[in-house]
Parts: C-alpha cells; structure tokens; sequence
C-alpha cells in the first residue's frame, strides 16, 4: 500500500471523501483549487482543476464503487475500540465533519490504526449490487506510517438515530471554523449496526486529491435515521457525493 507523508496524511484526513478541510498542503500547488459537487468544479472536473487532483482523472483505483461479485473468504474481524469524546465539529464546505482526539482505534487483524474522524454524504456514496442508500457515515482512520482505513456505514429511512440529533443540533453557523461542544460527549460506536460484517477492498479518497492507497470496509449491515433526519442534513448538504467509479477489475472481499 502506498505510504503517505506527514502533510500528505494531513490533507488526506482533513479532504477524505469530499475534501474534508482544504489545506495548502494537499500537493504540489501553492493552494488547492477550489471544488465542489456542482457546475463547472464538480466531480467530471476535478482530475482538470490543478496537477494536486490529477490522480481523480487518471487513478485506476478510485472510490466510491459498486460493490458486486465480492469473494466470502475468511477475514479478520473489525475491533473497534471507540473511546467517548468531547464533540469538536466542523461544517468545512463540503460536509459535517467530527474531529476525534487520541485514544480510538480499529483493530483488524495485525494492523492497528486510530480513528481521526468521522463525517457524512448524502446520499450514500457507496452502493452494494446497485443498492443505493440515503446517507453514508465515512469513520477515517490512520496508521503510525500514514495508510488510511476508512469504515462505511451506510443508512436508510426508518428509525431515528439519537447520536444523529446530537451532531446535526451542534453544526456551527460558521462554516469552516471548528467548534468545541464541552457540554457534549459523543462516541462513534453509536453509529455502527449489531452485525459488523464487511466487505473490503482498496480504493481511494472519494474527493479531492482522491489519493489512492486507501483501505475501504464496508459494512453489509446498514443502519437508519429517520427522514426529519435525512431532511435536516438536505439542508446543509442536497448533495454531497462523489458518482460510481470504475472497479477496474480490483478484488473485492466479503467477510463470511
């Protein structure tokens, strides 16, 4: 797998599908270009915008993909070690993103990263046999040498989800300017269904630069938010997600 450098996973973590915090230290360019979901920086422009997001054009390992003909073999199971956190939360242009300090981790087999945050597409970025989903939680995680892993989980419409109501009652009015909520402690388990079965496969960064080198896990089960939820996100985000992207003949797996 590919290894990130210091500012690379930097940008990597704060721009993971969907440029979570632009930074000038995203790559080669001086500052990085400006993007978006719509018009003339959309997703069919963003390999043309600057040498800093080539890859989205030319990478053959790009995310988010349709997962289909996925091989059940025996894998490791996800070990999430999800600490209670002080909410620190951020609406940085592109989605609400939640920054996780020290101290939580995924375990899955030998490898050990640590959650660094978590945030949100709508609607759902991945889909499962051309199954579409209505919101996607993406849970970022690094290693001590800068590869990433990144959880999915996917919803739909039903039931409320009460860390939900939390988050979207706490977005700043400020856009990108992250906001410490003292009186509010979340945990990232809360978002994850009972049954922790996955499929995975290597992919990238879903927005720019679309790095690739990126571990993908995701979850067979999904979970729901109800659709005052899904309305109130809508708001602040219509559409936020990247289109399918080519598999490109890269192994998928699927835990038994």
């Amino acid at each position: 797998m590919t290894k990130l450098s210091s500012l690379s996973l930097l940008s990597a973590i704060f721009a993971i599908c969907f440029a979570l915090m632009a930074s000038p230290a995203v790559a080669q360019d001086a500052k990085p270009p400006h993007w978006s979901y719509q018009g003339a920086t959309d997703p069919s422009h963003w390999g043309s915008l600057g040498s800093a997001y080539a890859v989205c054009s030319t990478g053959h390992l790009q995310s988010p993909i349709d997962i289909n003909g996925a091989k059940k073999t025996d894998l490791p199971p996800l070990k999430m070690n999800y600490s209670n956190a002080p909410l620190n939360i951020i609406d940085n242009g592109h989605s609400v993103q939640i920054n996780y300090p020290e101290g939580s981790s995924l375990t899955v087999g030998d490898k050990t990263y640590t959650l660094k945050q978590f945030h949100f597409h709508h609607p759902a970025e991945e889909e499962i046999g051309g199954k579409k989903y209505d919101l996607v939680a993406h849970l970022v995680h690094a290693d001590p040498d800068g590869h990433l892993a990144v959880i999915a989980v996917l919803f739909k419409r039903g039931a409320a989800n009460s860390l939900l109501d939390t988050l979207w009652k706490s977005v700043p009015s400020e856009k990108e300017k992250a906001t410490d909520v003292s009186s509010v402690t979340v945990n990232a388990k809360d978002l994850l269904p009972a049954n922790l079965g996955y499929y995975t496969f290597q992919g990238s960064l879903t927005s720019p630069p679309c790095s690739e080198g990126v571990t993908w896990y995701v979850l067979k089960s999904h979970e729901t938010l109800s659709e005052d939820q899904l309305a109130n996100f809508a708001k602040l985000y219509p559409h936020n997600a990247r289109p399918i992207q080519p598999t490109n003949g890269r192994q998928i797996l699927e835990s038994k």
